[in-house]
C-alpha cells in the first residue's frame, strides 16, 4: 500500500469527533513506525540489552 493510502486510512479511522491534534498524533505514530521499520529493513538494530539500557535511562 502506498504511504498516500496508508495516511488516508489511518485519518479515516478516526472518530468523527477526533480533533486536529487527534490527527497529528495518528500521523506521527505513523511516522515513527515507518521510519523504523526502514532503520530495521537498513540493519540498523539494536540488542534487547541496549534497549532496556536506554529505557531505564528515560525512566529515571
Amino acid at each position: 500500500m502506498e504511504t498516500k493510502q496508508q495516511i488516508l486510512k489511518a485519518i479515516e479511522k478516526l472518530p468523527d469527533d477526533a480533533s486536529v491534534e487527534d490527527a497529528i498524533d495518528r500521523l506521527y505514530l505513523f511516522f515513527k513506525i515507518e521510519r523504523g521499520l526502514r532503520q530495521a529493513d537498513r540493519g540498523e538494530l539494536i540488542s534487547q540489552e541496549e534497549a532496556r539500557r536506554r529505557m531505564a535511562r528515560w525512566l529515571k
